[in-house]
């Protein structure tokens, strides 16, 4: 079931860093480079940092992985509304070396559970428009058009929240800008063709390979969902017994779909020593990814606890409620070794 924590070592490209890379991995016996942090993740994916001095070799034990990272800052441009690509926000982050927060280091998380490799600032600066899209079209931010300065604030604020909690970053700066360079033919034409493709396809084809999506995504879950019961205890505590009961009652559901993560089978077996026919492992994937898509829904959503009064906590209980029981049929769904398990 741990396979999913195996990762290769790329090679060290340090003189990236703080210009087109955010993080690179270090080959054991490398140096650390001046003024970049370095996370170690053990071989069960737990992270931690180093406390090997610039410039000393980076010592690592037998299944153990390293990233340097550079604290930035960094300045990327996304488009939070895929409709309207000529609108773009400049936003200027940061990632915080120390890093205070009392539930551990958020970027070192997010190398431990997402990092292969290099992560460059495209990569993540894709990340970030992902998960802002993502928020904006499930109402955890709002961006109204022509908004006044209050619903503004409202929104950095929101962001501020979503990013740090997401990613661990940082954000310094954010402002709208104007995009001159967009190719409106090639993006029509090719939303023309991806629907085509669907109408023509009763079924998609898979573009990514299953075995790789499915241990990313447990990966993930494995690694995240500990941490987000824990912004939900400390998110915004409940002022009654009612509210009390509900966030006990969504703390033991997310405590068993964790163990139930712990103990997924094999994407390749529908029992010990039978295979699994290729299409249902295609399904099996699928699922892992929508539960890695709620896990995304549920860090938005931790943003949005921080400082809720009474009255929005009702709301956003709701909201959790629903994101697990995604979380709760998507896993269950992983776990079934076919359709009519499944439907059972």
């Amino acid at each position: 079931m741990m396979g999913f924590f195996k990762r290769p070592a790329p090679a060290t490209d340090a003189c990236a860093l703080g210009s087109t890379a955010v993080a690179v991995p270090l080959q054991p016996g490398c140096g650390a480079p001046p003024g970049c942090p370095v996370v170690i993740v053990d071989g069960d994916g737990r992270p931690r940092r180093a406390t090997t001095p610039a410039g000393r070799k980076v010592e690592l034990r037998p299944g153990e992985l390293a990233w340097a990272f550079h604290p930035g800052p960094y300045t990327i441009t996304i488009v939070p509304y895929a409709q309207a690509p000529e609108i773009g926000l400049s936003t200027t982050f940061a990632i915080d070396p120390l890093d205070p927060a009392p539930a551990g280091k958020r970027f070192d998380l997010y190398l431990a559970a997402e990092g292969d490799g290099r992560i460059d600032v495209g990569l993540l600066a894709a990340a970030v428009q992902d998960a802002v899209r993502a928020a904006l079209a499930h109402g955890a931010l709002d961006l109204p058009p022509c908004c006044g300065i209050d619903e503004w604030n409202a929104f950095r604020l929101g962001l501020n929240q979503l990013l740090y909690l997401r990613f661990g970053l940082t954000v310094d700066d954010c402002v709208p800008v104007e995009l001159d360079d967009v190719d409106y033919a090639a993006q029509l034409a090719a939303r023309a063709a991806g629907t085509l493709g669907a109408a023509s396809q009763p079924a998609a084809v898979e573009t990514v390979e299953p075995a790789l999506a499915d241990a990313k995504a447990l990966r993930r879950l494995f690694l995240e969902l500990p941490c987000v019961m824990c912004g939900l205890r400390l998110g915004a505590l409940p002022s009654g017994q009612d509210q009390f009961r509900r966030q006990q009652a969504l703390l033991q559901r997310l405590d068993r779909v964790s163990v139930e993560i712990t103990t997924m089978p094999a994407l390749v077996l529908a029992a010990p020593g039978q295979p699994l026919a290729p299409g249902e492992q295609l399904r099996r994937m699928r699922h892992s990814r929508r539960a890695a898509a709620a896990l995304d829904e549920a860090w938005a959503l931790l943003a949005r606890l921080e400082g809720a009064d009474d009255d929005k906590l009702s709301a956003l209980y709701d909201e959790a409620e629903r994101i697990v029981a995604n979380l709760e049929a998507d896993c269950a769904g992983r776990r079934a070794a076919g359709v009519a398990q499944e439907a059972a």
